[in-house]
């Protein structure tokens, strides 16, 4: 089994029945992944496989610190030995490193977890930042927007979101800018 199909089957296990929204979700910024094989080359299943995998630490059955990041990456490494790319990828999704500090967990998570390199760590921002909750496309400032309404404003996770958004906004250009260099060079 490749590794997408096995990421595709272990996020489905884990998310489709408990939490099927964040399934759907999954899925939609695994689609956004395979968007950016042009500029992805041979990482491409690399992200895909991140991609679908990348909020499996919400699932009921591995949440164990209430930080999914963390957890997700915990579970693949230690439950299901999985590629250590995927791993650092899932550890550090989206700026994970801020929300990390907001709940204190951000000297296990940088200990436990290296970073991956950031052009892909760009690639997985964008595409979580531009899926909906229910998978479908969205702009980065609508997708903050929604992330801050629907937690509130002086949540951990609102008060990580805005303080994240400057680099969530500059990752989403940066990938947009190699896609347009990819699409006139190709």
């Amino acid at each position: 089994m490749g590794l997408t199909e096995w990421a595709y089957r272990l996020s489905e296990a884990m998310l489709a029945d408990p939490l099927p929204r964040r399934w759907a979700h999954s899925l939609g910024v695994a689609e956004r992944a395979r968007s950016l094989s042009p500029i992805l080359g041979s990482d491409a299943d690399v992200l895909e496989a991140a991609a679908v995998l990348h909020d499996v630490g919400y699932s009921p059955a591995i949440a164990a610190t209430g930080f999914h990041p963390l957890d997700g990456a915990r579970f693949l490494r230690d439950q299901e030995d999985a590629d250590e790319r995927v791993v650092r990828l899932v550890a550090h999704h989206s700026c994970a490193l801020l929300e990390a500090e907001e709940r204190g967990l951000r000297d296990e998570l940088a200990s436990e977890f290296e970073l991956e390199r950031p052009d892909l760590v760009d690639a997985l921002v964008f595409c979580d930042m531009t899926t909906t909750p229910d998978g479908t496309q969205t702009t980065p400032t609508e997708r903050l927007d929604e992330i801050v309404q629907r937690y509130g404003p002086d949540t951990i996770v609102g008060r990580f979101i805005q303080r994240a958004a400057p680099e969530i906004h500059a990752a989403s250009k940066r990938v947009g800018d190699r896609m347009a260099e990819a699409a006139v060079g190709g």
